[in-house]
């Protein structure tokens, strides 16, 4: 009996997150597209890409990309959770298609800086590098963000935010290292 229950409360709270998702599409098509702070968001999801395809190094597209993908898949799942545990929220909206998260940042700021702090200056001391990258985008653009209604950290500190930023790139980092990569062979 108590999974079915389960089954019922679960549908239940889908049915509200539905109509919560709606209420989020409302408000960017009624209060937040085509302002300056929507197309900032808008720009900022699309720009990065366009940037790093003409200045990315070339010959390590591919290990770049994996790089930006783990980026990719840490930075949401380390979002999802604190989302979950009310540790900070996203007050702007730019596509209502995941109304909590902030896209822009997931799916084309985090990993896009990610790769570039990688690429440039290759012979640099990892760690330095490592923590000058999270300190710029913790202290620099998460409190950027903040400031500009992007992102509430509520009670969430900023050196929470270095800490993550360091881990997202030293996992990007460790993939970078990997020497299998190699081509498979058609045989």
């Amino acid at each position: 009996m108590a999974f079915e229950k389960g089954l019922t409360q679960s549908e239940k709270a889908f049915n509200q997150y539905t109509e919560i998702s709606s209420i989020f599409a409302k408000i960017v098509s009624e209060e937040f597209i085509l302002t300056w702070q929507w197309w900032l968001g808008f720009a900022l999801f699309i720009i990065p890409w366009f940037v790093w395809f003409v200045f990315r190094k070339k010959d390590s597209t591919g290990r770049l990309l994996l790089c930006g993908l783990m980026t990719i898949i840490l930075s949401l799942i380390i979002d999802l959770a604190a989302l979950s545990l009310g540790l900070w929220s996203y007050p702007m909206v730019i596509i209502p298609l995941a109304p909590f998260l902030f896209l822009p940042y997931h799916f084309s700021l985090a990993p896009v800086a990610v790769m570039f702090a990688i690429q440039i200056k290759p012979k640099m001391n990892p760690l330095l590098k490592g923590v000058i990258f999270s300190a710029l985008a913790a202290f620099g653009g998460m409190n950027l963000f903040d400031a500009i209604d992007f992102y509430n950290p509520k009670n969430w500190s900023t050196l929470y935010d270095f800490i993550i930023f360091l881990t997202l790139y030293f996992t990007a980092y460790w993939l970078t290292k990997i020497d299998s990569y190699n081509k498979l062979d058609n045989g």
